[in-house]
This record gives structure tokens, sequence and C-alpha cells, in this order.
């Protein structure tokens, strides 16, 4: 005990416990420190990614605020192009939600044409909008409605030949056309266009969407209540009969032809018999009076 107890009480083994523990204490608290410098400058990074500013462009549909029930517009794009500028990560959901509005008001507008500036709404207000572009031109005209009679074209140029297309028939006979004034003045037909494909050997039946044609036909731009329409075209095979009557026919246009042509021969030559013994007899009178004239002398 005595020596243990001499041992310890030496200076120069106290000095190094003391350095042995002054070591491993200030290991322990350096490396505490760095692991609380580096979450603390992970943290900061990411909040000032989270607050940092970003711009994204979306494109967004455009909203018109007009009595429908009066009036039709038209000129205006259908999609706008809007530049949002703001905290990035509000930028980011904005761009992935786009859950604002972007419209034009013309509510307050008379009929004719007009200049009229995009807006937005429902944006946060922490967010910048720019929208391109930022006026548009429209013009407002009164809203019409008329009703016509459905047309029904049939295309059977590609019908294979030994089938031929009837005449089609649609299940609707009267739509409704409805829209701006110039537009509906110019509306001269509705037709549904059907195409017989060459394979058809059997009645056919299609749904076909609609058309608002003028004079020239040019497809306006109407609303067509119904908007499509089913059609039924009946297809047949072609009779032999039907053929040879044609063939019949046109060789008896021909046989007519030539009898008339041999007629007319015919009576030709009559002509020209008669007329040659017209000549024939005025020269033997001629004849007959010079002799008789010469016995006289």
């Amino acid at each position: 005990m005595d020596n243990n107890k001499s041992f310890f009480s030496r200076k120069w083994v106290l000095r190094l416990s003391s350095l042995i523990l002054a070591l491993m204490l200030f290991a322990y608290v350096n490396g505490s420190k760095n692991g609380f410098l580096r979450q603390t400058t992970r943290g900061s990074n990411e909040n000032s990614a989270l607050m940092s500013d970003k711009s994204a462009t979306i494109r967004m549909p455009l909203d018109i605020t007009v009595d429908n029930s009066k009036y039709v517009v038209t000129g205006y794009p259908q999609y706008v192009k809007v530049r949002i500028t703001g905290p990035s990560a509000l930028v980011t959901t904005t761009t992935n939600t786009q859950n604002f509005k972007v419209y034009t008001d013309l509510s307050k507008l008379t009929p004719g044409r007009h200049q009229v500036p995009i807006k937005t709404s429902g944006l946060n207000s922490e967010l910048k909008a720019e929208v391109l572009p930022k006026n548009i031109n429209v013009r407002i005209q009164p809203r019409r409605t008329i009703s016509m009679k459905v047309m029904v074209r049939v295309n059977a140029r590609n019908l294979d030949d030994n089938y031929q297309a009837g005449r089609g028939h649609a299940d609707v006979n009267t739509v409704q056309v409805t829209g701006a004034q110039d537009q509906v003045a110019r509306v001269d037909r509705i037709v549904a266009y059907v195409v017989v494909p060459r394979d058809a050997k059997s009645t056919l039946q299609r749904q076909v969407t609609l058309q608002a044609v003028d004079k020239n036909g040019q497809i306006l731009n109407v609303a067509i209540v119904p908007t499509t329409t089913n059609v039924t075209v009946p297809i047949n095979a072609r009779k032999d009969n039907d053929e040879s009557n044609a063939t019949n026919s046109s060789s008896a246009d021909s046989s007519s032809t030539g009898g008339t042509a041999t007629s007319s021969s015919n009576k030709k030559k009559v002509q020209t018999g008669s007329s040659s013994s017209s000549i024939s007899s005025n020269t033997n009178d001629n004849t007959s009076s010079a002799e008789s004239s010469s016995s006289q002398s």
C-alpha cells in the first residue's frame, strides 16, 4: 500500500494523467462541436434553398367572363402563358397544382371590337405573375340561333364495281345552329358526310359529325345541336339484268340511229332519181320541139 501510494503521488504520474484526461476532454468537445456545426449548416442550407426565389412559366386556359346567352366572343386565344416568380417552394407547388385562374372580364362591354387586359386571381400573395400576352383583341357579337335541315352526302367513289350505294338517310332531320350573327348568316347547309369503304357489301351505318358550310363549302365556326347523327346507307349488289338492259338500250339506240341514216339515204336517192327524170323529160321535150319546127320550115 505504501508503495502504491508513493507511485501515484509522484509528480510525473499526476502530470501525465492530467494530460491524458485533458486530451480526451478536448477530443470529445471538438467532435461534438463539429457535429453540431454540420447539422446547423445543413439545416441553414436547406432553409435557404426553400426560401430562395424561383421563376416558372405555366400554360394556362383563358376564361372569358361574358353573358353567353346574349353574346358570342371571337378572336381570343384558348391558352396564355403565365410567368410566376417567388419562393421556390411556392412556385413549385403552384406549377404542379395550377390552382389559380387567368381571365378577362367582358361583362360590361357592348358588341364590337375591344382590346382588353388579362388578369389573374387566386395566386399566393408572395408570388408575382406576368401574363403573356398582357392584352388581347376580341370581338363581341350578338348570339343568333336558327333551325336547319340535315343534308346527307354519300361518297361511294371507292366502292367495288359489283356493288352500288343507295340514298343515305340520317336519323336527325333538323338541328339547331347557334353562333355569332355573321357566321350564322353565312350557313348554307348542314352536311352529314359519309365515305363508303371499298369492301362494303351490305347496309352501312355510320355516326358522323355534322358540319355547317357556306356556299363555297367552307366550314363555319358555329355550334350545332345535336353535333352528330347516325346515317344509314343501303349497299346492294348490281344485277345482271341492269347491265343487259343497259347493253340492249345502247344497241337499240345504235339501231335506230342506223335506220334513220338508211331512210335519209333512201330519201336522198329518191330525190336524186326524181331530179334525173325531170332533167331527161325536159331534154326530150326540147328535142321534139326542135324537130317539129324544122319540119314546118
